[in-house]
């Protein structure tokens, strides 16, 4: 059975959605100040982040499963899988526990019917302490209900349900004293505090090396 490690215990993580105001120079600004776990065409902007989450296998069907990226690559158990899973061998797949709150056993998942959301549970198990979010506007912004656009085949979006579903992870994220910031430019997922990327991820500055005083010659 497959089983999240919990490989990142007191660390921070940045999660990149998709939403519309998702910026190459936000998610440049988080290399190596963070983990990240990039969430279905996040990838294209975070090649180098340590994981990608696509809850639709038609998704990865979509991009032949990621064959470059070279992350851990995760997923949920659905039907959808029926006739993809020997496809790609390399997609670990979670088990499906239910659709709002957290799961706990590492072996599964909630999906809260977004991969944001169920981006958030996989985040727990790998055991950070705090979550920051990125791309999560949760509306459609200039006609755009993603970055790049839309996927091949377009479906409808219920943000309303997607928010009512994050509502339901602010208690049980508080109770593991998990802090989760919502650090996206422009966002309606109003359940968790706000702040600017650059607050909650500051540049470390550069320790200055040492003055050696030195002696003149006589």
């Amino acid at each position: 059975m497959v089983s999240v490690p919990k490989e990142w215990p007191g660390e921070t993580v940045v999660i990149l959605a998709t939403g519309p105001s998702l910026t190459q120079e936000d998610v440049d600004y988080c290399r190596g100040k963070a983990r990240v776990i990039a969430i279905n065409d996040a990838y294209t902007l975070a090649p180098w982040a340590d994981c990608l989450y696509a809850t639709d296998a038609k998704w990865w069907n979509w991009h032949k499963g990621v064959p470059g990226f070279a992350g851990s690559k995760w997923s949920i158990e659905h039907s959808q899988w029926n006739n993809t899973r020997a496809k790609y061998t390399d997609i670990q797949r979670l088990r499906n526990t239910g659709v709002l709150g957290l799961e706990h056993n590492p072996t599964g998942i909630r999906n809260g019917r977004n991969s944001g959301f169920a981006a958030v549970n996989l985040a727990v198990h790998y055991g950070v302490s705090k979550i920051v979010l990125l791309g999560y506007d949760m509306q459609p912004s200039n006609g755009k209900r993603h970055f790049f656009g839309d996927h091949p085949q377009v479906s409808p979006s219920p943000y309303n349900q997607f928010r009512s579903a994050f509502e339901t992870l602010v208690k049980p994220l508080a109770k593991l004293k998990i802090q989760t910031i919502n650090c996206t430019r422009k966002t309606v997922l109003n359940c968790f505090p706000k702040a600017a990327l650059e607050d909650v991820l500051p540049v470390r500055a550069e320790v200055a090396a040492p003055v050696v005083p030195t002696t003149s010659a006589r």
